[in-house]
């Protein structure tokens, strides 16, 4: 089981930036696809993107889709999203997972941390 523990929320303005960070425990790291996902006040969690054991491919919803990027350090046992172009509608709790199966696929992920808040304003 990998554990993870996400950093770096905070609020930003709109068009501004924020980069989040989640630390994992565990040699087997490398081994996990990760994925970030959000959840706003009243809605669904969201499956915002996710990364390959490799990095070599990643996902991510069209909400996000040219303004986030996921990305990962297998050798610092990191992931990390790159977000930009911020909107006030991606306020939202931040959290990360580790899967065992398709980096693209929400129900491939099983471990969680515990999460860091993002709020954008107008």
């Amino acid at each position: 089981q990998v554990q993870l523990v996400e950093s770096g929320g905070g609020l930003a303005q709109a068009g501004g930036s924020l980069r989040l960070s989640c630390a994992a425990s565990g040699r087997t790291f490398s081994s996990y696809a990760m994925g970030w996902f959000r959840q706003a006040p009243g809605k669904e969690r969201e499956f915002v993107a996710g990364i390959n054991w490799s990095g070599g491919s990643t996902y991510y919803s069209d909400s996000v889709k040219g303004r986030f990027t996921i990305s990962r350090d297998n050798a610092k046992n990191m992931v990390y999203l790159q977000m930009n172009s911020l909107k006030p509608e991606d306020t939202a709790v931040y959290g990360c997972a580790a899967g065992r199966g398709r980096y693209y696929a929400p129900d491939s992920f099983g471990s969680w941390g515990q999460g860091t808040q993002v709020t954008v304003s107008s």
